[in-house]
C-alpha cells in the first residue's frame, strides 16, 4: 500500500508523531443484495473499500476515486452513512495515526470487480446474508448503510 506523498512529506517534519488523517469509506451496493468488499494486502482480512483523502479532495469524490483504483468498479455516492474518530494506531514502523472516518453509502454503476492495485489480494461481491469474517466497524457500517433513515450516525459524548 503505497503511502501518498503529502503523507511522506509531512513525516520528514513531524517523524512518528501522531497524524490526524480524513479517512474515507464506501458500503458499495449492487442491486443483487450484495456488497463490495476487499481483502487487504497488508493483514489478509476482508474489509469495506477505503482510503485517504488527498489535501484539497472532495470527500465523495476521493472515495469514487478510490472505489475505482483499488476495485474497477465504478460507483457513485448516495450519502453519509456515519463520521466517527476512531482510535489511535500504530503502524510497524512506529508511524502514529488516527482517522476521522467518513463512510458512504454507494451504488455500484459499472465494472466487475478486480485486484486493480497492490492494496488488495482479493476483491469480490459479498451476499448480505452471508459476509465473511469482518472488523466490527465495517459490519456496523453495513447495518447503518442498510438503514431506512437517511441521517448519519455521529457520536454525541
Amino acid at each position: 500500500m503505497p503511502t501518498p506523498k503529502f503523507i511522506l512529506e509531512l513525516r520528514q517534519k513531524i517523524g512518528n508523531d501522531l497524524l490526524w488523517l480524513t479517512g474515507i469509506s464506501g458500503v458499495v451496493l449492487n442491486g443483487r443484495g450484495e456488497v463490495l468488499l476487499v481483502r487487504r494486502a497488508d493483514n489478509g482480512r476482508w474489509s469495506l473499500v477505503a482510503g485517504i483523502l488527498e489535501p484539497g479532495e472532495q470527500p465523495a469524490v476521493g472515495l469514487v476515486r478510490e472505489i475505482q483504483e483499488e476495485t474497477a468498479v465504478e460507483a457513485v455516492v448516495e450519502r453519509l452513512v456515519s463520521l466517527e474518530s476512531l482510535p489511535p494506531s500504530s503502524y510497524p514502523n512506529g508511524d502514529q495515526v488516527q482517522f476521522l472516518d467518513l463512510c458512504f453509502r454507494c451504488r455500484a454503476v459499472a465494472g466487475e470487480p478486480r485486484v486493480n492495485d497492490d492494496e488488495s489480494l482479493d476483491v469480490r461481491w459479498w451476499p448480505l446474508n452471508n459476509l465473511p469474517d469482518l472488523p466490527d466497524r465495517d459490519r456496523i457500517c453495513i447495518e447503518n448503510a442498510l438503514s431506512p433513515g437517511p441521517a448519519p450516525v455521529f457520536a454525541t459524548s
